[in-house]
């Protein structure tokens, strides 16, 4: 399986993913170089895996042959699907193209299926990582050398389109998102060329939704937090209005699905953020602690939240930190994650280079990062 696909694998989330993009990035822009970061994504991609041409690539290239090879075969030809609507169905038609979804082989195949293009990606000297069928592609630059990485992006997006297009897949450019990031310092210099992509120009954006995740082309992450409590607000207020009609336990349920789940996750991409933005969050986490034992507006919630059981929002980023590190030192996560706690292990031992990997840059938090790391 390719290292950089992160879809439909144990140990492996679309968290882990941002993660491991935002690592690279956040250390580049600590040096005072550019990055851009290219958001690809395919149509009905499940759909259009050619039968032929996956009976051929796993012989060729994972050398599947003989009883195996005829087992792959005998899953997937031979299928027939038809359409119902309003009481009328369609005649059968035979199915050449697509994996079963919904399956358990289906998302495999369609990640062996897709592998080659990773290839194609870094032979241009850029970096990839995929999960299913989102493709993240990201270079680096010095300032100076921004066209010169625009055309390499470019070009290397034309290779992936042909690749795609000889494999019967289909790019879909409308939703190609491309922004430039940098530090705050260099926020002015930031380019906002158009980027060729085949026959369009995509123009960089501020902020792009990546797996979930919104990500700042400063690295700020304020959208994201702003996404996180007006999403976690508007639940609140709609479990609000029931409240009377809920018993505690019920309430508590609900909240912890609707809003606890939101501040969760990828909060290790928070890492380091300003005060005033965890601040944001916390005043979410307050609520929902009201809100289940119906408390006023303005009481305290220390008690509430240790009833609860719940940590502050800078602890519970810690603690997932703590979490991701001790998963790379036992072996528990993406090779992609621990390599870079393992490779950084010389510079301030284990505990803060771990956290320079995973919150990475913001180094000012590196020693709470290692302490934490220490408790837990």
């Amino acid at each position: 399986m390719p290292e950089l696909q992160s879809a439909y694998r144990a140990n492996h989330s679309t968290e882990t993913a941002v993660l491991c993009v935002l690592a690279d990035i956040l250390g580049t822009l600590d040096r005072g170089d550019y990055a851009v970061l290219t958001l690809l994504d395919l149509s009905a991609a499940f759909d259009t895996v050619d039968h032929a041409t996956l009976l051929r690539r796993l012989q060729i290239t994972y050398g599947i042959s003989g009883t195996a090879q005829s087992w792959f075969s005998s899953y997937l030809t031979g299928r027939k699907q038809s359409v119902r609507y309003r009481g009328t169905r369609s005649s059968l038609h035979s199915i050449f193209c697509g994996v079963p979804q919904g399956s358990v082989l289906g998302p495999i195949l369609f990640l062996l299926y897709t592998a080659e293009h990773l290839g194609i990606i870094q032979d241009m000297q850029l970096y990839p990582h995929l999960y299913a069928d989102d493709t993240q592609i990201y270079g680096f630059c010095a300032p100076y050398e921004v066209s010169t990485l625009q055309q390499r992006m470019s070009v290397c997006i034309d290779r992936v389109s042909e690749w795609m297009r000889a494999n019967r897949l289909q790019l879909n450019c409308s939703k190609t998102e491309v922004p430039w990031c940098e530090s705050p310092r260099q926020h002015d210099n930031l380019p906002d060329t158009p980027l060729r992509i085949g026959n369009d120009t995509v123009v960089p954006v501020r902020s792009v939704r990546n797996l979930g995740i919104y990500v700042d082309s400063d690295m700020s992450m304020c959208t994201h937090v702003t996404k996180i409590v007006a999403n976690c607000f508007a639940s609140l207020r709609r479990l609000r209005s029931i409240r009377r009609s809920l018993s505690q336990s019920v309430l508590l349920s609900l909240v912890t699905a609707l809003t606890m789940t939101r501040l969760d996750y990828g909060c290790t991409t928070l890492a380091g953020i300003p005060r005033h933005l965890t601040d944001r969050l916390q005043s979410v986490l307050n609520a929902a602690a009201r809100l289940v034992f119906n408390a006023r507006k303005y009481d305290h919630v220390s008690h509430l939240l240790r009833d609860l059981h719940w940590l502050h929002v800078p602890e519970r980023i810690k603690f997932r930190l703590a979490v991701h590190v001790f998963r790379c030192l036992h072996n528990m996560a993406p090779p992609y994650l621990s390599h870079g706690v393992l490779d950084n292990s010389y510079y301030m031992g284990v505990h803060t280079s771990a956290a320079i990997f995973i919150g990475l840059t913001r180094q000012s938090h590196c020693n709470d990062y290692g302490q934490a790391l220490s408790r837990a």
